[in-house]
């Protein structure tokens, strides 16, 4: 082997069998023949997975491989050690011992984050429990409940095998257990007395014990079988163990369980709450970045989420695995994070604009044309009887299908329809309803996914990672959320926490690269004289995070023009008739089509049977109420990336919305309240006025003989968040809520 050539056998201690597939272990071993091993290197490493290797079957296997034009060479083991945390001593670059793929993130760390003086680290001693103090099975109980929830699966192993390599010898683990719950076993241990025998299966007091600090599907130990990347692992052993102890706690880390291995190291178990697998491969980045630059050398092989650690409560030879500490630091990822970057100045450096134009700038693809790009943000706002939601609707047709929606071209891909509101049933309906009214088919109706979520919500801050966990494969070019109040956080009016609301939004677009639309509904009272910063009710935040804002604003339709539409549908009505019952018939000249008088004398000459004239009848009667129900809208947007666009006039038709531009010399009713903005006197009335006044409102309209009133029923009345109202009522000495209910207070 060559002074520089890379020992495969040293690279295999990186890659453990067990988390293979057969094909994988095939691999190893073509590997292995082709660059000049033996089978007995094979063999030697296949014995590390005890719950599948068989005397023989290694030796059979080798035997078949007989070369072919294309190898499997020694780069399939070098890249599953990379997988598994090994790097290149050959490097000169210090920082090579990371690579996920070399992540912005860890490379900005570089530039500092130095905050441990390590020359002048002391320690911070360990205690280590006495023989009268040690109870293996509360060790365990409180390292499970620090962890995990009773409900997760858990994955652990309490005996190991001894790997000789020279004259080293070494206890690893063997396959484990993966399929019991961390509740399970508490509830074992307590059921059996701290029995762990009994409940975990005899522990092998010379290897100790080991857990996967993640919790797993119950199918197998690999990372595909991580559920929830929560943790990372820290551990490292070129320091003594209590100055191991002190960096750790200058650091701040958010450390659920502190351990000490019975060995060299201390293992310290830290909250990273990544959403996905990408995103936990940066934080562990950051992680490892950070205490490497303030004197921990880590262990790489232990950044993958599915690693083993050591399980505190066991022996292992003649030391005890044992919980130093729990949760100590920062109490999440975002708050240490925001501590790291406080410390340091991470900001990147000023960029130049020498060679602006010289280089080509790839903006985002355009969405909706000429409107919104890929990976931008788009809030629809209207009141409640705009058809927002058939609009949505409408709009995820037109980019499943690749169409217009309000006469703007779409880019056709796949599309998330959050549905918060309907049951199932009712939102499949509507799309169905919708589609054959469009009348162009529904070949790419596949293209479309709905996440019903009616009656199973959850504040957005908690129901964006879930959302994105489960996206992230889909490849959707957007996500459309409707509606937004059902997931709203905090109270709407206040900027500050529905800023930390409409962040979610950026986080979903950022990690899913798509376009994340969703609707809010104005504020009460006439919009015509008002801007589209002041239309969408609560706070200015919602008007200045979007990237494109598109308001639906009723037009005062008169009665006038609703008597044309009428005379138009029952002429339609006629002429349909004629052409279904009597299509010889030819008296009808282009003027008589728009004529109703003119079309009920060719309707009388053409069709003479009673019956068929009483069915046009009662269509004719449909048409009329279909006319007198639909409403005139005009949408307006204010644009961050695109100049503004001409207002687009439209009819919404149940269910859905018919471009008219004839609507166009329809002028917006002004709220009075908004004279002032042309030099008459402002409205009187403040928010809070104006907040109590809609409280008490609500609560007339739903109150039964005044009795109390669910106060789910008043947010969806004021189309606000459930918190909103409990925020409001504390503010009106009027009312109070107590077990869900709104009611009146008795001195009122």
């Amino acid at each position: 082997m060559s002074e520089n050539k890379v020992d495969l056998i040293e690279l295999l201690e990186y890659v453990d069998p067990a988390m293979l597939n057969y094909q994988e272990w095939v691999n190893v071993g073509m590997a292995l023949k082709h660059e000049g091993y033996t089978v007995h290197d094979w063999d030697e490493w296949s014995q590390r997975d005890p719950g599948r290797y068989h005397d023989g079957e290694v030796e059979k296997k080798w035997n078949t491989f007989q070369g072919t034009n294309s190898p499997v060479t020694g780069a399939t083991i070098t890249q599953l050690a990379k997988d598994n945390g090994w790097h290149s001593h050959y490097s000169d670059d210090d920082n090579s011992f990371l690579d996920w793929g070399d992540s912005f993130i860890a490379t900005d760390v570089d530039k500092g984050y130095k905050l441990v003086k390590t020359d002048w680290v002391m320690g911070k001693e360990i205690k280590e429990p006495t023989e009268q103090n040690w109870n293996p099975s509360n060790e365990v109980v409180k390292y499970l409940e620090a962890l995990f929830a009773p409900g997760d699966i858990i994955g652990y192993v309490n005996d190991g095998y001894l790997h000789t390599k020279g004259e080293t010898e070494k206890w690893l683990p063997k396959a484990g257990v993966y399929t019991k719950t961390a509740g399970e076993i508490i509830d074992g241990l307590r059921r059996y007395q701290g029995d762990i025998g009994a409940v975990m299966g005899d522990p092998n007091p010379n290897s100790g014990a080991w857990i996967r600090f993640n919790p797993l599907d119950g199918q197998g130990v690999k990372n595909d079988n991580v559920v929830d990347f929560r943790y990372a692992l820290v551990e490292s052993d070129n320091m003594d163990i209590a100055q191991q102890n002190e960096i750790i706690r200058e650091l701040e880390l958010p450390v659920v369980t502190l351990t000490y291995s019975g060995g060299k190291s201390l293992h310290a178990i830290v909250k990273v709450d990544a959403v996905n697998y990408p995103q936990y491969q940066e934080r562990v980045d950051y992680l490892y970045k950070i205490v490497e630059k303030n004197g921990l050398r880590v262990d790489k092989q232990n950044k993958n989420p599915s690693r083993l650690t050591r399980l505190p409560g066991f022996i292992r030879g003649d030391k005890k695995q044992f919980l130093v500490d729990t949760n100590i630091g920062k109490a999440s990822w975002e708050e240490w994070q925001e501590y790291i970057e406080d410390m340091n100045d991470n900001l990147p450096d000023p960029e130049s604009l020498a060679d602006l134009f010289e280089t080509k700038i790839e903006l985002a693809p355009e969405l909706i044309g000429g409107v919104l790009r890929q990976g931008h943000k788009m809030l629809i706002a209207g009141p409640s009887k705009a058809g927002k939601s058939f609009s949505l609707m409408q709009l995820s047709i037109a980019i499943a299908e690749g169409r217009q929606w309000m006469g703007f071209n779409c880019t056709q891909g796949k599309v998330l329809y959050v549905n918060l509101e309907l049951d199932e049933k009712s939102a499949k309906m509507r799309f169905i309803e919708i589609y054959n009214r469009l009348g162009q088919g529904h070949e790419h109706v596949s293209n479309i996914d709905v996440w019903n979520l009616r009656g199973k919500t959850s504040p957005m801050d908690k129901l964006a990672p879930k959302l994105i966990r489960r996206a992230q494969k889909e490849n959707y070019i957007a996500v459309i959320i409707d509606p937004i109040y059902k997931v709203l956080t905090g109270d709407e009016n206040s900027a500050h926490e529905m800023a930390n609301f409409t962040n979610q939004f950026d986080k979903i677009a950022t990690e899913l690269g798509c376009a994340v639309i969703y609707c809010h509904h104005h504020s009460k009272g006439s919009q015509g004289g008002k801007n589209s910063m002041d239309r969408s009710s609560g706070s200015g935040v919602f008007a200045r995070d979007p990237d494109a804002i598109l308001d639906l604003i009723e037009l005062p339709v008169t009665e006038d023009r609703y008597m044309a539409l009428e005379n138009e549908a029952i002429c339609k009505v006629y002429y349909d008739a004629i052409q279904k019952y009597n299509p010889g018939y030819s008296d009808i000249s282009l003027d008589d089509q728009f004529s109703k008088k003119q079309m009920q004398h060719h309707l009388m000459s053409a069709i003479h049977a009673q019956p068929i004239l009483k069915e046009i009848e009662d269509q004719k009667i449909v048409a009329i109420e279909s006319v007198r129900q639909a409403t005139a809208w005009r949408l307006e947007g204010t644009l961050r990336e695109f100049p503004k666009f001409k207002p687009v006039n439209a009819w919404f038709k149940y269910p859905i919305h018919i471009l008219d531009e004839s609507l166009q010399d329809i002028k917006l009713e002004e709220d009075p309240k908004e004279n002032w903005r042309k030099g008459t006197k402002k409205s009187n009335e403040s928010r809070a006025e104006k907040s109590k006044r809609e409280l008490e409102e609500a609560f007339n309209v739903l109150s039964e003989d005044g009795g109390p009133v669910d106060v789910n029923q008043i947010a969806d009345y004021l189309e606000i968040a459930r918190n909103t109202v409990y925020t409001r009522t504390k503010k009106h000495n009027g009312f109070k809520i107590e077990g869900g209910y709104m009611s009146k207070n008795k001195q009122e």
